[in-house]
């Protein structure tokens, strides 16, 4: 097997965080390589040497048997390297077809004068080989995550062929927030491809790196810890490279689970909104309800609902007896109720900011003195929160777009957590992304809430999440509750039975 990329003792610092430490990788012809490793471990950075948009310190890169640097993206679509990241980059007022040959528009240009005709022609043949039927004239954001996952994967088809050179593939966490069935039909389009094209695939979900990998590259603190077969592997061996420990049987933290206080926090009275209509739900004090459902059921803009961040059609929401009037977050933040977003990146966190910034920029009372913003009370609170919630983080003054997904989301859930007045904290998706280390930290940093009285509605990541997190699990779909499930350690509902609520 003809070898298309080689990483040999590959190093990269950032400051004092040493991201990648004598890092040697192969990608071979027409294979699919899963790579794995806790949040913080190393695969975003070493996938961004691949990808040309960062370059390593030392160590040699070589590209069809010819040494390489890489100092751009574009560098390395030249050599038919292309990258599908977790956080989608297609352009949602374009149409699908401009998406797809954004910046390659190649024999759809001639003389200077752009054909739509062509463009869409040959965008159509790279839909065709990832199996998915589109409108390419329609606007890219009329279609969900999914498509357009798929959209995303034929664009990478297309800058890699541009190239004239072999593909090769990064796909970075393309699983994340897909059904079982959608991701079979990933794993069907992958499986078609490495017949031309060399993949290299990164999940947190072990099952998943198993089922499709050729072999499997382990990383742990910057470090290539192993290289696995597939096929002699399991998942608890995987997590044991991974983290340094055996997979823990109380993942979800079920020792910690306590039995709700007999009191009502939040009533939802006949509630509608955009996508969900006439719900009803009582949440007591100290209780965990998980929601879950499919794209579109309506349970995201329920949770924005009662937070306030879209408006509600009709309905009562009441907080401790007393109705919310209000249609804002301002009024929901006072009256107790936080929010945790599925897109942390955008919506949770201030990327331009440091970790200090970030934590502190929603209770700046904690940190000023005399009207003045004290560092001193920055780095205070920083320390604070770096041991309650284990937070891997060099110092306040760390840019925030340099943690892991795990460790920026502890920021956006400390946020919250340091609200005196909290009462009802909603989250959607919060492990989306997460390592198994990192889910089960947030795990047990959710129980302790639910311990100290705190009403939790968790719009849940997958089955398993919702079932093993609730002492409830409601099921969603079409805007309306279907199910609703008592959950508790020793008697869980079955996963066929929560299914049936969902499709």
């Amino acid at each position: 097997m003809a070898i298309r990329v080689s990483l040999n003792s590959i190093d990269k610092s950032f400051g004092v965080v040493h991201a990648l430490k004598d890092v040697s990788i192969k990608i071979g012809d027409g294979e699919v390589i899963g790579l794995i490793g806790e949040n913080g471990a190393g695969k975003s950075t070493l996938l961004k040497i691949i990808s040309g948009s960062i370059t390593a310190d030392s160590g040699d890169f070589s590209v069809n048997n010819k040494k390489t640097s890489f100092n751009s993206i574009s560098d390395a679509t030249k050599s038919g390297i292309s990258m599908v990241y977790q956080e989608q980059s297609l352009l949602p007022n374009i149409s699908v077809a401009e998406n797809i040959f954004l910046g390659i528009e190649g024999d759809a240009v001639k003389f200077g004068t752009f054909s739509p005709r062509r463009i869409r022609a040959n965008a159509i043949k790279y839909l065709d080989q990832v199996s998915i039927k589109v409108n390419v004239k329609a606007v890219t954001e009329v279609y969900p995550f999914n498509t357009r996952q798929m959209i995303e994967i034929a664009k990478a088809l297309a800058i890699a062929e541009y190239s004239g050179k072999p593909p090769i593939l990064l796909l970075d966490e393309p699983t994340s927030i897909l059904s079982k069935n959608e991701v079979d039909n990933l794993f069907s389009v992958i499986r078609k491809i490495k017949e031309h094209t060399s993949v290299v695939f990164v999940s947190h979900r072990l099952e998943e790196v198993l089922s499709i990998s050729d072999r499997i590259y382990v990383m742990r603190d910057g470090e290539v810890v192993a290289e696995v077969d597939p096929r002699t592997a399991s998942i608890d061996e995987l997590f044991q490279l991974m983290v340094g420990r055996e997979l823990s049987q109380s993942y979800f933290q079920e020792e910690m689970t306590s039995k709700p206080i007999d009191q009502i926090l939040l009533e939802l009275k006949n509630l509608s909104g955009p996508g969900f209509k006439d719900i009803n739900l009582d949440l007591k004090h100290g209780e965990i309800v998980s929601i879950l459902g499919l794209q579109d059921s309506g349970r995201e803009n329920l949770g924005r609902v009662i937070f306030g961040a879209i408006d509600r059609s009709s309905g009562k929401i009441v907080i401790d007896g007393k109705v919310l009037n209000s249609k804002n977050t301002y009024q929901s933040v006072s009256r107790g109720i936080g929010y945790v977003p599925s897109e942390r990146k955008t919506d949770g966190i201030i990327l331009a900011m440091n970790v200090g910034d970030n934590l502190s920029i929603s209770h700046p009372r904690n940190v000023t003195k005399y009207g003045f913003l004290s560092i001193d009370r920055i780095a205070r609170l920083f320390s604070e929160w770096a041991v309650k919630l284990n937070l891997k983080a060099p110092s306040y003054t760390t840019a925030i777009k340099s943690l892991s997904g795990g460790n920026q989301q502890k920021i956006v859930l400390a946020k919250w957590l340091m609200d005196s007045k909290l009462k009802l904290l909603i989250l959607d998706t919060p492990t989306r992304g997460l390592d198994v280390g990192a889910k089960t930290e947030i795990y047990r940093i959710l129980r302790e809430l639910a311990n100290k009285g705190i009403g939790i509605i968790l719009l849940a990541d997958s089955l398993e999440e919702g079932i093993f997190m609730g002492h409830r699990v409601l099921t969603m779909k079409d805007g309306r509750i279907t199910g609703e499930f008592a959950s508790a350690p020793g008697s869980r509902p079955q996963r066929e039975t929560i299914l049936n609520g969902m499709v």
